[in-house]
């Protein structure tokens, strides 16, 4: 029956059939600023899972740790997603206070005491609120994770009081941390996370902050690093988010399983961030770090010299946000 077609035309033919099933598969690219051993890239990889799972391969979603299409700046790929130069992004909430200050909210001095008071702005109206101001910048959220609570590790003495970080040169993420260590007399340095392992390598800074299970731990930041405090100054979720081009170019069927997706990959990547910071103290004290944890009086201290940065930052924020936010904290108490 094909006698009638040449081999080129046959050939051609029996490609076109085996691809029909393809023809409509898309890739979406994610960025996210940390590297691939951290619960940031097993949150992504499990969205990238449930996704082409739930599309039957139709959609997939290729990681690229360590902002690599942002050149390594972190602070820009949510501007990016914004107006859709990349498909997919997951960040944290300090890294877009450039581009929304109010994401600030979330990680003023000692706002929480708990993860109960955490989800509750999370998974609250709160992060609904702030979800739409996001989308007035072009980056839909699909779903909260977790960075945690970060904790503050240096290489010259342990940190027990505010005066012990008079003088220390500390890598910050963004503008609110800078004023948070200018208020504890500390020198800060806003720096890429991507530069930031090599400077603690070479001493450029003393110490840096961040939380234990998402990035301390699987970034291996014990290895340049002696001394850890829990002093639980701030916290800092992340979220999975979509430009809003990418978005409105799918359904409302496909809208609810990309959201779906990133629920649960966001759900897991809580669990298990929770879990390693559970369990990081011990690991970190077995690596030979000296871990000093706080009393109820130190941390009062602590809380104390940083309120001029709250007042600062809460008022940049918004009175009415950050009320909403001790509102949905005292709800969970």
């Amino acid at each position: 029956m094909f006698a009638k077609f040449g081999k080129t035309a046959l050939a051609t033919m029996l490609a076109g059939a085996m691809t029909v099933g393809t023809a409509s598969a898309e890739t979406l690219r994610l960025s996210h600023n940390t590297g691939d051993t951290t619960t940031w890239q097993k949150g992504a990889d499990k969205f990238a899972e449930l996704v082409s799972e739930a599309t039957g391969g139709d959609i997939s979603v290729r990681v690229f740790p360590n902002a690599q299409l942002a050149g390594g700046d972190q602070m820009r790929q949510a501007e990016m997603v914004g107006r859709g130069a990349l498909d997919l992004v997951v960040t944290s909430a300090i890294n877009v206070t450039p581009l929304v200050p109010e994401m600030a909210a979330f990680s003023l001095p000692y706002l929480y005491a708990d993860y109960d008071q955490v989800d509750a702005t999370t998974q609250g109206a709160p992060g609904e609120q702030l979800a739409e101001i996001l989308a007035e910048k072009g980056i839909i959220v699909l779903a909260w994770g977790e960075n945690g609570f970060r904790e503050v590790t240096n290489n010259t003495r342990p940190v027990k009081s505010p005066e012990d970080m008079a003088g220390l040169n500390m890598r910050v993420a963004g503008p609110m941390y800078i004023d948070v260590m200018n208020a504890l007399g500390a020198n800060p340095q806003q720096m890429q996370w991507s530069e930031t392992m090599t400077a603690l390598q070479q001493g450029v800074v003393d110490g840096q902050e961040n939380p234990i299970g998402a990035v301390i731990i699987p970034q291996q930041v014990y290895e340049m690093q002696k001394y850890l405090t829990t002093w639980h100054y701030s916290y800092d979720p992340i979220f999975i988010g979509i430009s809003q081009k990418k978005w409105d170019s799918y359904d409302a069927e496909m809208q609810e399983t990309l959201r779906t997706a990133a629920q649960e990959a966001m759900s897991y990547q809580r669990d298990i961030s929770r879990e390693a910071t559970a369990t990081g103290i011990e690991f970190l004290r077995d690596k030979g770090m000296e871990v000093y944890e706080p009393s109820a009086e130190e941390l009062a201290a602590f809380k104390e010299a940083t309120q001029p940065a709250f007042d600062e930052w809460a008022a940049k924020v918004g009175p009415e946000l950050v009320q909403s936010f001790q509102d949905a904290i005292n709800s969970a108490n």
